[in-house]
């Protein structure tokens, strides 16, 4: 079994109680009588959760607006398993909307998970939203750090020359100064490559 579908049917037993519905929903090998559950009225969210995870992982495209909505849930477990889902389906989608999840700002509590899914894309739209979000929390006091250092981990990882003037901009702050140095060694550079330094304090 897939190991984020086992954490999430472990997850979701505890939630539903475990009855015959999620028994049936777990077992059941029909994308229909999947699909069904996410637009059926008065269905609770453990069991639209299961059906989109496992229509995801199945590459069945109806499953692309709940995974969305799931996510930029407020609940992280959920964000994770979507975004796992979503990096399965296969939806040319996905990157877009992801996209303007992670740059939306009303939402930045939720980003963490959309980031992390933009970077395993590695599409168009992962460079350019990557570097306006993590922009935006360079900002003196800015709660969000996890969302700031998962951007700067994955502009190294995504390795695109774009982002060297913001990543050399975060090596100023001492929370993502190391992870900064780290992520700029691994943008190629023409000629001679250096080795940022952090910053020391004043």
């Amino acid at each position: 079994m897939d190991e984020e579908l086992r954490s999430l049917t472990e997850r979701l037993r505890g939630e539903s109680g475990g009855g015959a519905e999620y028994e049936r929903l777990l077992g059941t090998d029909e994308p229909d009588s999947l699909a069904a559950v996410l637009t059926a009225p008065g269905q609770p969210l453990w069991a639209r959760e299961l059906a989109a995870f496992r229509l995801g992982l199945a590459g069945d495209r109806r499953a692309f607006e709940a995974l969305v909505l799931l996510l930029n849930h407020r609940d992280p477990p959920r964000c994770a398993s979507a975004a796992h889902a979503l990096a399965r389906l296969g939806d040319p989608r996905t990157a877009r909307a992801a996209a303007a999840l992670a740059t939306n700002e009303l939402r930045v509590a939720y980003a963490l998970h959309p980031v992390r899914l933009l970077t395993e894309l590695r599409a168009p739209e992962a460079v350019p939203a990557l570097i306006t979000t993590l922009r935006r929390r360079l900002r003196p006091h800015d709660p969000y750090r996890r969302v700031a250092l998962a951007c700067v981990e994955g502009l190294g990882a995504l390795g695109d020359p774009r982002a060297e003037p913001v990543l050399t901009e975060a090596l100023a702050h001492p929370a993502l100064a190391e992870a900064a140095v780290h992520a700029l060694a691994r943008i190629p550079r023409q000629g001679r490559p250096r080795k940022p330094r952090i910053p020391r304090p004043r």
